[in-house]
């Protein structure tokens, strides 16, 4: 019996073990791998991880806070790789340029940074999903403290006609890249 993380009670629903302990396995062999060797596992595929529900599974609280643990771990090793083969201003350079796309995207007008939905289908909530767009530009032009858990956990309500959730999942995606590019 697998005893990784905690496990929810039988009658609830919590992460598949098995699909779990498997990833967790595929994440050690990448970790160890040499650099030039290819994996299948990155900081980016462990933040878009996802897994089975199943009753008396592993907590998805206790899952998702070591998958945050090992995604930090695989970014801080990705960067090292990098600069190592590519130097520090290569790195950097490229955090910036990314950066710099994030803010040409949230500089859009109030209300069109991102496409819309029908107004017979849900999407995040625009007002919700603006107003977090404001925070991110005074994070980046304005140095305003913002965590990589704030960018991680933010949820928005729906709306009929809100903004497509996969532009600004993707564009949350490059946020947490840069500010794991720039610790």
């Amino acid at each position: 019996m697998s005893t990784t993380f905690p496990r929810t009670r039988n009658s609830r629903r919590g992460y598949s073990i098995e699909q779990v302990e498997d990833f967790l396995e595929d994440a050690r062999r990448a970790y160890s791998a040499e650099p030039h060797e290819p994996t299948v596992v990155s900081s980016t595929s462990i933040r878009q991880m996802s897994f089975a529900m199943q009753k008396g599974g592993y907590s998805s609280v206790h899952v998702d806070a070591a998958l945050e643990r090992l995604e930090d771990a695989f970014a801080t090793r990705e960067r090292e790789r990098v600069i190592q083969e590519r130097g520090d201003e290569a790195w950097y350079s490229e955090a910036r340029a990314i950066a710099q796309e994030i803010l040409d995207r949230i500089a859009r007008p109030i209300g069109h940074r991102f496409d819309r939905v029908s107004v017979l289908s849900n999407g995040y909530h625009r007002k919700d999903v603006d107003a977090f767009a404001d925070r991110l530009v005074k994070y980046f032009q304005d140095g305003q403290p913002m965590s990589i858990d704030e960018v991680r956990t933010i949820a928005f309500r729906p709306q009929k006609g809100g903004y497509r959730e996969a532009q600004v999942d993707l564009l949350l995606d490059a946020v947490v890249n840069v500010m794991l590019a720039v610790r």
